[in-house]
């Protein structure tokens, strides 16, 4: 009996159908559908999945590739390991967490994920709340929302996620490096696009 491995949700109108290289050995994402939303499941065989570095960059891709089909789509995503053993039980969460999916597709819609993290070089003195003030200034406007990361180093000036309109992607990336430019004692690393997983809040229950 194989179970469904799911990636994240669309609204019917995004549903989809393609082959990939899928987690743990997955050749087809396809849409298992209610009323108006849509989850997006590859078949699995086990109900715990390892997270393996290859499966959990599968499973990023995955979503990467639902993001910029046909020019862009909105995508909740869910964590890596979300299985369920039946249709029936995927449809039930999908009925139960209908409120919750339609306001996190709002919070996202039209958007992407981009990272940056700003590292000091070994010996540089910098002034960390004058960089992070500047950072603000020119990346927040462009930003629909941003959330801080964990500082998990002490030459870390900032950790931060940016929800970026897929329209200000362009104008985004050229701050980033402009800014970059004007800060020669400072390591800036830029990643993205991913799905909006800290721009969303979802908890659900797999079975």
């Amino acid at each position: 009996m194989t179970n469904r491995y799911v990636y994240g949700v669309v609204t019917t109108d995004d549903a989809l159908e393609f082959e990939t290289d899928a987690v743990a050995g997955g050749e087809t994402v396809y849409p298992i559908q209610h009323r108006r939303l849509a989850a997006l499941v590859s078949d699995v065989e086990t109900t715990e999945p390892e997270r393996t570095d290859e499966d959990a960059r599968r499973h990023d891709e995955v979503l990467r590739e639902i993001m910029e089909a046909d020019g862009g789509r909105t995508v909740v995503p869910m964590r890596f390991g979300m299985v369920f053993e039946s249709d029936r039980a995927l449809k039930n969460v999908l009925r139960g967490g209908r409120p919750a999916f339609k306001r996190a597709m709002r919070d996202v819609e039209g958007a992407v994920e981009l990272g940056l993290k700003v590292v000091r070089d070994e010996d540089a003195r910098v002034e960390r709340e004058s960089i992070v003030d500047r950072l603000g200034d020119e990346l927040e406007p462009i930003a629909d929302e941003s959330v801080e990361n964990g500082l998990f180093s002490d030459r870390l000036v900032t950790n931060r996620s940016y929800l970026v309109p897929r329209e200000e992607r362009d104008a985004f990336d050229r701050a980033v490096a402009d800014l970059e430019e004007s800060h020669d004692d400072l390591q800036f690393r830029y990643t993205g696009p991913f799905a909006p997983y800290s721009f969303v809040d979802i908890q659900i229950g797999a079975e």
